[in-house]
């Protein structure tokens, strides 16, 4: 059984948690499969990419990028971007995309053989784009240049993806993680419902990265650059921009940890030497 991730996040109380988060697809994937290498080809191969880097990195979260998987499926199966293309409605390319049956098995076998790996030491989290920006991406790869997207539209791709979410809900899965852009507008709780909704049913870790707008207490973390005083919410400190600069790192309070992306290119000697300084 996965830990909760809830169980495992500081609190502003003073309880004790997690103290490093990383997210490390893009870059393990250069370091180890290569330039062109692809670790989503089958569940046995994403399983032997990540207990490499999950190892190498020793992050206290581990992720499954959800995203990275549909994005990898697309480039091996380009008959089905024309599909995604044949309606015009805003969220049809994301509603034919994630309704697809090979990447749900896939994602399946994925986190069943990665929950075996973690032994139930370390919560294991899926990650996706926020809706708003998965509807966008997934429209560029239908070949569309932009699309309206109002509340309702991301309602409906919330919908979408609480629909994916249930695939995995009897494996052991502790938190699921929505990415927003950097230059996101703060978001709103109440238009994806339907994965605030999943998650408390199946009693999973919510985690935000961006910013939060209405609705927040109802995350049980959020991953931002800017620190919010008050309540009990677990805070991630995005550390990102100042670690890979050398720049001064902020001291983390109670209920805080740090989360750090690490970019896709570094040199491997060099994340690690940063990756010391969290430790520190």
């Amino acid at each position: 059984m996965s830990p909760r991730l809830v169980d495992d996040l500081p609190r502003p109380s003073g309880v004790p948690g997690l103290r490093i988060w990383l997210k490390s697809s893009g870059y393990a994937r250069r370091l180890l499969c290569g330039e062109a290498g692809d670790p989503w080809e089958s569940a046995p191969r994403y399983l032997s990419f990540f207990t490499q880097a999950h190892g190498l990195l020793r992050s206290d979260v581990g992720v499954v990028d959800v995203g990275d998987l549909y994005r990898s499926w697309l480039a091996r199966h380009p008959a089905l971007t024309a599909e995604m293309a044949a309606k015009p409605r805003a969220a049809f390319p994301l509603k034919r995309m994630l309704e697809e049956d090979g990447p749900r098995r896939l994602l399946t076998e994925v986190v069943e053989a990665v929950a075996a790996s973690l032994r139930g030491q370390t919560p294991l989290v899926l990650a996706m784009p926020a809706p708003r920006r998965w509807l966008a991406e997934a429209a560029g790869f239908a070949g569309r240049v932009s699309i309206d997207i109002d509340t309702d539209t991301v309602e409906s791709a919330a919908m979408y993806m609480a629909d994916l979410a249930r695939v995995v809900s009897a494996l052991p899965i502790g938190g699921l993680l929505l990415e927003e852009d950097d230059a996101a507008e703060d978001g709103d709780i109440e238009a994806v419902r339907p994965l605030a909704n999943i998650a408390r049913h199946y009693r999973w870790g919510l985690a935000l990265r961006g910013r939060a707008g209405p609705g927040a207490h109802e995350l049980d973390t959020l991953i931002s650059t800017a620190p919010l005083e008050g309540g009990d919410l677990a805070l991630g400190l995005d550390v990102s921009r100042d670690l890979w600069s050398g720049a001064p790192l902020a001291t983390l309070g109670a209920g805080q940890f740090y989360f750090a992306e690490i970019p896709e290119g570094a040199e491997p000697e060099f994340v690690l030497q940063q990756l010391s300084r969290l430790r520190a």
